[in-house]
């Protein structure tokens, strides 16, 4: 089996609403790239990745070159191939490389008739817990609804998740207004939620001293972990030595050369692998290994997913033993989707396994063209800022936070999605 084709075709999928972070704004949409691999015997798979608000259609152009011709299922050549550490050095293609492994997953997995995670390993579970991924949101431009600025707001959208989707873990992605506002928010659903387990994520934008403050300040809730409350692994490192809760990262032990450098100096507790950002799931799987090794916390990080890339994350929590923390999926923020049929759903706060063969979707090419047609419409959006607050930048740590009092202006940026 060759490949003989790779196309490339970028999307622009609504939001509910325009979702905020420490670095700025998902800007009421997310923008994919879709890749689809073909092979000589007419087999089609699927890939997907993100790109900070970009396409990335030019981006795999250039990489046919050296797919054509090439063994789908020759999977570590294709990792050199692609994303050797001395050449990605000038030219980093891990997620690049991420988005064609789950392609030929995907087509190995087809020509075989078997599910992507038998070839990982075989499932030990045929469903993946995942938390309430809760923002703090800008109302819909166009609707006036779906703002989240408030404690109150935060604990009625909290509110509202759990009761369609069956949560009982809720995640706050924080990191934009100013940290005892979004102090006073978490211990808002702490205390909404008795029973239920808690986790906070900042990215990153706290100072070690700001960072310490908070974990403390929390420390008597049910806190699974604290997500990169402050920037890079000493400033962990120095968060860590100072409080009880667990730190957790998906920033700072994004490889084996920084996971390596945790298990000689710990600081952090648990590892947050994410399918794109380790560049591709073989690589989750290996890391996943390494921690078990170590008895480091797991778990499965969103980078933010349209269906085909939430597959990828399936599957590989699917053929992890020590995953031992709910996954977090930006999927129910999503007001559509690009596969067939109605997209994946919750069930108790669970989504199933695929079962089919590959990694299980196939396009809906009526979706795809339609927001295709929307991406066309609304064109790209900069990632690291906030459309609420033109000429705003982050420093790190930040101290220029969003000032929870003000709403977004109507028409500061088109239709808002």
């Amino acid at each position: 089996m060759k490949i003989v084709d790779v196309r490339a075709t970028t999307v622009a999928v609504p939001l509910e609403a325009p979702l905020l972070h420490s670095n700025g704004a998902h800007w009421g949409r997310f923008i994919r790239t879709l890749v689809e691999i073909e092979t000589d015997n007419g087999l089609v798979g699927l890939g997907e990745m993100g790109g900070g608000g970009e396409s990335a259609e030019l981006a795999f152009a250039g990489l046919k070159p050296y797919l054509l011709g090439h063994d789908p299922s020759r999977l570590e050549l294709l990792r050199f191939m692609i994303a050797n550490p001395t050449a990605s050095l000038y030219n980093n293609r891990t997620q690049l490389l991420a988005a064609v492994e789950f392609a030929c997953l995907d087509v190995v997995g087809q020509q075989l008739g078997v599910p992507a995670h038998v070839l990982l390993g075989g499932a030990v579970r045929d469903e993946v817990p995942f938390a309430s991924y809760l923002f703090f949101r800008y109302a819909d431009p166009v609707t006036g609804e779906g703002e989240v600025r408030t404690a109150e707001q935060l604990v009625e959208h909290a509110k509202a998740l759990k009761a369609e989707h069956g949560f009982t873990t809720h995640k706050l992605k924080g990191g934009v207004y100013p940290p005892e506002h979004e102090l006073a928010c978490y211990r808002a659903l702490a205390e909404e939620f008795p029973d239920d387990r808690l986790r906070y994520d900042p990215n990153g934008a706290l100072s070690v001293t700001d960072a310490i403050r908070f974990a403390r300040a929390i420390e008597d809730l049910n806190n699974d972990y604290l997500e990169d409350p402050t920037w890079g692994l000493n400033g962990m490192r120095q968060v860590r030595e100072k409080v009880r809760t667990p730190l957790a990262t998906n920033t700072v032990v994004v490889n084996f050369e920084q996971l390596a450098a945790n298990v000689r100096d710990p600081a952090v507790d648990v590892i947050l692998l994410d399918t794109t950002f380790w560049g591709g799931i073989r690589a989750c799987v290996k890391a996943a290994g390494v921690c078990e090794t170590f008895q480091l916390g797991v778990s499965v990080h969103s980078s933010g997913e349209l269906g085909i890339q939430l597959a990828t994350m399936l599957h590989f929590g699917a053929v992890t033993p020590n995953l031992v923390f709910d996954a977090d999926a930006h999927y129910h923020h999503l007001s559509g989707d690009v596969i067939e049929g109605a997209g994946f759903r919750y069930r108790d706060g669970r989504i199933a396994v695929p079962s089919g063969p590959g990694l299980g979707v196939r396009l809906d090419r009526a979706k795809v063209e339609q927001y295709a047609e929307f991406y066309r419409e609304t064109g790209n959006y900069p990632y690291d800022r906030d459309p609420g607050r033109p000429g705003w930048y982050p420093l790190l740590p930040n101290d220029r936070w969003a000032d929870p009092g003000l709403r977004l202006r109507p028409g500061l940026y088109g239709d808002g999605r």
